[in-house]
């Protein structure tokens, strides 16, 4: 037990898609082959070169930082008795915390993460709210009793639905 409670649900999610794999990798090396033509073998990259330097900070952070990023990026939540907890590493530094008491309605639902937030990763929704999202197309809709709406993408979603009713009801 930690300071937060007994833990009554938790789901933590990388991006595993192999076309966003690819994506990142192709991405990622288009920026290695400049740093090697023109910073290793001195041969200017294409046919209006920029800067050493510009090429070296596009390596970091194109060639380096991007695969680094998705390699790290991971979805964690958590209920507990008081609530729910969120973290998207590396973007939060600690967990956010949704108390029991604010939860005004919830559901699990399919929605398509392209059409209703433009994507996946920590999205504004086209129509209003927010999602947390790393694959699929299932997750759990909260309404916040100050209106607000957000969305958590989940590979388990009714088991997240289950705690969720479980803090209500024993909150």
């Amino acid at each position: 037990m930690n300071q937060k409670g007994l833990i009554i649900f938790q789901e933590r999610q990388k991006f595993t898609q192999k076309w966003v794999r690819i994506t990142v990798l192709l991405t990622a090396s288009i920026f290695w082959y400049g740093f090697v033509q023109q910073i290793i073998l001195q041969k200017p990259y294409g046919n209006h070169p920029t800067s050493d330097f510009m090429v070296i900070l596009s390596f970091v952070f194109f060639g380096i930082g991007l695969p680094f990023l998705f390699w790290k990026a991971e979805l964690i939540t958590e209920v507990y008795q008081g609530g729910v907890y969120f973290r998207f590493v590396p973007f939060h530094r600690t967990f956010h915390k949704i108390p029991v008491e604010e939860i005004k309605y919830f559901l699990a639902k399919t929605y398509s993460p392209v059409k209703e937030f433009g994507g996946w990763g920590i999205r504004r929704g086209f129509k209003g709210g927010r999602a947390y999202n790393v694959s699929g197309h299932k997750g759990v809709q909260l309404e916040l009793t100050n209106g607000k709406k957000i969305l958590f993408g989940s590979q388990r979603p009714d088991a997240f639905v289950q705690a969720i009713e479980k803090i209500i009801a024993t909150g």
